[in-house]
């Protein structure tokens, strides 16, 4: 498990160590998804039964009809007790120190199997979900002894996936800005160099939108920076909302008053149709003044972009030509003369634009 990543990679991992470990010929292991009030199965391993798949989409089970998970961490953990696993025979008859439960051995015989050992997993001292571990009908029933056993390997799992989870969260952290929950620089970085290798490998259309929003900094002077955050988390809303029109675009803010949405797929038509939609809806914010939005796009005659640099420096020269004319619309790199299109020349020019108002252009 310390070499995964993901959680479904750590579950299938603790999943066939177990099985073996326990001398299974079959181990799922299922999450507690408490907000639903359902378990939900995240793998399946070993010998599958007919309409089992390895990793199930879909496959839930209510959780009041397999109570011991939830009633088991009140009635014993909370009194000092363990998370102790116990033992289910297909025969409806438990070993001593076993329990009973009809959906449970109905499902062993169902599926041709003998006898199965349930451990819950337990996360942070809450019920996090179940190990479930079965063995084929007619060999030797798990005994007090093995369900000991699956206690610690569940103890081991839940530390195993603990450790997935912190990991997945700092990675999460790490492409996340922290205000917007949108994308952050570091993320548009890694996907925009990722789209340019499709785009040169297979002439994939990349496009990317840049924004300004408009009148952050009187917000913030005039009504306080809590207000200006709260502007930019309703103008992150509506750059997520619109880049939910073209499929597969990624929402960013790149820091500051600055977002763009990367748009890897859609024709440059399609993308430019988005930014204006980004643009109306912008303006029907309550606070702010709008947004200054600029679009480069591989669809447009732009020249060859073999660097994300070179795209940037368009998408930034459009949206710099949008903000010095105070358009309601985008403007659009290369839709105004090709090679001599005033936003390509600015773009590609080895000087900044000039002016009190000048952004540099990213490098």
């Amino acid at each position: 498990m310390a070499a995964t990543h993901t959680l479904r990679d750590s579950a299938r991992a603790a999943a066939q160590g177990v099985r073996q470990a326990l001398g299974g010929s079959f181990a799922a292991i299922s999450k507690w998804e408490r907000e639903l009030g359902q378990l939900r199965v995240l793998v399946n391993a070993g010998e599958l039964a007919p309409g089992e798949r390895e990793f199930p989409d879909g496959e839930t089970y209510p959780v009041h009809e397999f109570p011991e998970i939830v009633g088991f961490l009140h009635e014993q953990w909370a009194g000092g007790g363990e998370p102790n696993a116990w033992v289910e025979v297909a025969e409806g008859v438990p070993p001593a120190e076993g329990r009973y439960n009809h959906q449970r051995v109905a499902a062993l015989r169902r599926r041709g199997r003998g006898c199965c050992v349930v451990a819950p997993i337990v996360l942070h001292g809450r019920a996090w979900g179940e190990l479930y571990v079965a063995r084929r009908a007619g060999e030797p029933v798990f005994r007090r002894a093995d369900a000991d056993f699956a206690t610690v390997l569940a103890a081991v799992t839940a530390a195993g996936i603990a450790q997935t989870e912190r990991l997945a969260e700092a990675r999460r952290l790490a492409f996340t800005d922290a205000l917007t929950g949108l994308a952050n620089r570091r993320a548009v970085d890694m996907r925009l160099d990722e789209a340019l290798e499709l785009h040169r490998a297979e002439g994939v259309v990349v496009s990317l939108v840049v924004c300004d929003l408009n009148g952050l900094k009187r917000v913030n002077d005039s009504r306080g920076h809590a207000v200006g955050d709260r502007l930019l988390e309703r103008f992150g809303s509506v750059l997520s909302l619109c880049g939910a029109m073209l499929p597969g675009t990624l929402a960013a803010r790149l820091g500051g008053d600055e977002f763009c949405l990367l748009a890897v797929g859609p024709p440059s038509d399609e993308v430019v149709k988005v930014a204006g939609e980004l643009c109306y809806r912008a303006g029907e914010l309550d606070l702010g003044e709008g947004v200054a939005v600029g679009v480069a796009s591989t669809g447009d005659p732009i020249g060859a972009v073999r660097s994300a640099r070179r795209l940037f420096r368009l998408a930034d020269a459009a949206q710099y030509r949008a903000k010095a004319a105070k358009s309601g619309e985008p403007v659009v790199a290369g839709r105004h003369g090709g090679a001599d299109d005033p936003v390509v020349r600015l773009a590609d020019s080895p000087e900044p634009p000039p002016g009190p108002e000048r952004r540099r252009f990213r490098r």
